[in-house]
């Protein structure tokens, strides 16, 4: 009886283990639509890939599929917000990834920071990965701005660095910034609550991967930070009266599961 209710046991874990990996391969995409406030001049809506967390130790998406599935409308600007590997041996694989993105060829450039899987990188291997981003395409941003000019508007892309490994600079990330909109790019989003007195029109993130296994709660993420215990852990949210977005990311960490959650491709649309 004993070994009857083991093998059982062990056939339903296998089964569900067998759908959580299958889940890894349903990417959801979705598409937020918000506007800037301040915008002067009416123009057309700028259009923005947002993809995190790729994780290239546990992602179940190739290069080819990843293309198919962001290739079929215009983007304007693409953000990467961090955790792209932690393995120096998966650097050679991103080139890949980011060559498809290169392909989309977007009207004003592909925009990226770093996530705390990155740091765990140190030396010539993150320096390794930074140039990889740079040489496919990329800008990095580290605490940096730049500024791109959107129906003769400023917009002012600002990266701040990965809060959770205590490398972020909110004030040197603004520092010098020109009067506009402030778009804001950074992995973990638990820096937003400290940017309560700090301007910004919509920022994107990354981090929680919607829990990953968010069932039946995320019990997991409770030491990730203060935004997890206020059940902000995946989509829009509103801090302040600001927008932010938590991506659910395209990768997978530990292992190759996810229960709760899918893999996220976000188009944001800004009016």
């Amino acid at each position: 009886m004993v070994l009857f209710f083991i093998l059982t046991f062990s056939v339903i874990l296998g089964y569900i283990l067998l759908i959580a990996n299958k889940n890894t391969k349903k990417v959801t995409i979705n598409t937020i639509s918000v506007s800037r406030p301040q915008l002067k001049e009416s123009g057309k809506n700028l259009k923005i890939l947002h993809l995190s967390d790729m994780h290239l130790e546990n992602i179940s998406i190739n290069p080819d599929e990843l293309y198919k599935m962001v290739s079929e409308q215009p983007i304007d600007l693409i953000a990467l917000t961090g955790d792209f590997l932690d393995r120096k041996r998966s650097i050679p694989k991103l080139s890949a990834y980011l060559q498809v993105l290169k392909k989309l060829n977007p009207q004003y450039g592909i925009f990226a920071v770093f996530g705390n899987h990155d740091y765990i990188l140190k030396g010539k291997n993150f320096e390794n990965l930074k140039k990889t981003l740079e040489i496919n395409g990329c800008k990095t941003l580290q605490n940096e701005h730049f500024t791109i000019h959107v129906d003769g508007e400023n917009l002012n892309i600002i990266g701040i660095d990965n809060y959770s490994t205590k490398h972020s600079d909110v004030k040197k990330a603004y520092e010098g910034v020109p009067e506009g909109d402030n778009l804001v790019l950074t992995h973990d989003p638990n820096v937003v609550l400290e940017m309560e007195n700090v301007q910004f029109d919509y920022l994107l993130s990354g981090h929680f991967h919607g829990g990953q296994i968010h069932w039946p709660k995320p019990y997991h993420l409770i030491k990730m930070g203060k935004l997890v215990r206020m059940k902000m852990v995946k989509g829009l949210h509103y801090h302040g009266g600001k927008p932010f977005y938590i991506s659910e990311g395209l990768g997978q960490t530990g292992v190759n599961i996810r229960i709760g959650s899918r893999p996220e491709i976000t188009y944001h649309e800004i009016s």
